[in-house]
């Protein structure tokens, strides 16, 4: 069944333009309707990020759950993770994470985890859809039977425990100076006071969310402002997170970017040597870089692929017994601890690896030589421009050229009209003339399906 509102992380969309009041409604009662199992009181907990229109789907979530029966515990901007921790830990039975993630304030989404803390099945999304697509008046609850919603106090704290007990009791990071880039978003209180608990002496910017200036020149997508702040106060290391807290990447003492790749390269080596990972190797996705596979593969350790999106990685996970993989976003799934993608959690990870070997960050996190790599969006209005045969043998040719030296990934985004066009092998010229090529036909064909 073709999928009409559920994307690669959920819902994801231009609040009232796709988030729209009446779909956060109705998404409440479906969910609420699919995860009615038993007789018990269900509950559910929902949690969201600083933009302004998360009061808008929150309350109107709100009606939707409370109008099938199910109680609402109401946990306010909390770091996705968080969502999915508290929702296993207070025995709900679904977790709403009300987040755009790393898009702009104008977006918003609805993330929904499973009473496990697990982002939910295709299967389950499917069954969310078709009842998002009837009638639901004849299955709302009597009167007598309807949900009670309630605000949860100290939901901060108890993430920042949880967080905490994920390092050795007796790590400390005194001496530690740490710039922390909360992307005035939903780890802006949590994340600081977590490091500042531990030890270290933070610098905190991206930590005064206003409704509008989430992620905006801030956060793991645009690490300019905080490259500038390591270098300004002489810190340690930087660590920025994205809207909703579930990625990291990091900034070293030189003001040189650490990505996901390089972050899972640590992670790995780390818990080899102290016989921590379940299996041989890491989970990774097509898009992390060829000379993370090299490196593992020189220390024993294998590197399966799947598609983009944390919820893949960690499907594979599950069924193959790994319990460490990620994105090279910087979606770290340390699954030990975390059902999904926890970036304070996987900055601790970090910082316990730059306590244990006392070096500078850019040599604990420098450990590999990435393969060049250059990725391209192309937008497109509609239509099916990969269809194109101009693009087809634009892809084919790209193909032959880069041989077993590199590789080649192109797919259309899950959360926008976007075309990724990745590329990457030891000739860097190759690299770029390729995913021009590419990039040239599928601008070509996406202007005259336009046209037509």
């Amino acid at each position: 069944m073709a999928r009409k509102y559920f994307g690669t992380d959920g819902i994801r969309g231009k609040a009232n333009g796709v988030i729209t009041p009446e779909l956060a409604l109705k998404v409440g009662q479906a969910a609420g309707i699919a995860f009615q199992r038993g007789e018990h009181r269900h509950r559910v907990v929902i949690g969201k990020d600083t933009r302004l229109s998360g009061y808008m789907i929150e309350y109107a979530m709100v009606a939707g759950f409370t109008s099938v029966g199910m109680d609402v515990l109401l946990l306010g901007p909390i770091p996705t993770p968080a969502v999915a921790m508290l929702t296993r830990s207070m025995r709900a039975d679904l977790g709403v994470m009300i987040s755009a993630s790393h898009n702009s304030f104008e977006d918003n989404g609805i993330k929904l985890f499973g009473p496990d803390g697990f982002k939910l099945s295709d299967d389950v999304e499917s069954e969310i859809e078709a009842l998002l697509g009837s009638d639901l008046a004849p299955r709302l609850s009597p009167s007598r039977d309807l949900g009670r919603a309630k605000r949860v106090e100290s939901v901060h704290a108890r993430y920042i425990e949880f967080a905490k007990r994920t390092l050795p009791r007796n790590l400390s990071l005194d001496g530690l100076r740490i710039v922390l880039d909360c992307a005035h978003g939903a780890a802006y209180k949590v994340a600081p006071e977590a490091l500042w608990e531990l030890g270290a002496e933070v610098f905190t910017i991206g930590d005064e969310p206003n409704g509008f200036n989430i992620n905006h020149e801030v956060g793991s997508t645009a690490p300019d402002a905080l490259i500038h702040k390591v270098r300004e106060m002489r810190a340690d290391i930087g660590i920025a997170l994205d809207g909703d807290a579930d990625r990291v990447i990091v900034v070293d003492e030189r003001g040189q970017i650490v990505d996901g790749d390089q972050l899972m390269a640590v992670v790995a080596h780390g818990w080899q040597e102290d016989g921590r990972l379940s299996k041989p190797g890491i989970v990774t996705t097509v898009m992390s870089n060829l000379g993370l596979e090299r490196y593992l593969a020189s220390i024993g350790l294998e590197m399966p692929r799947t598609q983009v999106g944390d919820r893949y990685v960690l499907e594979y996970m599950r069924e193959h017994g790994f319990n460490v993989g990620g994105e090279q976003s910087g979606h770290i799934v340390l699954s030990d601890f975390t059902t999904t993608g926890d970036g304070l959690v996987s900055a601790l990870q970090i910082l316990a690896a730059v306590q244990k070997q006392q070096k500078p960050v850019s040599q604990v996190c420098h450990v590999f030589d990435p393969v060049p790599q250059l990725l391209k969006n192309v937008r497109y209005a509609g239509g099916k421009p990969l269809a194109n045969e101009g693009v087809k043998r634009a892809i084919a040719e790209a193909e032959s050229q880069l041989g077993k030296s590199g590789r080649l990934v192109i797919r259309p985004s899950g959360t926008e009209p976007v075309i990724r066009v990745m590329a990457e092998g030891d000739d860097r010229a190759m690299v770029e003339r390729v995913v021009d090529a590419i990039c040239a036909e599928i601008s070509g064909a996406a202007g005259r399906i336009a046209a037509e």
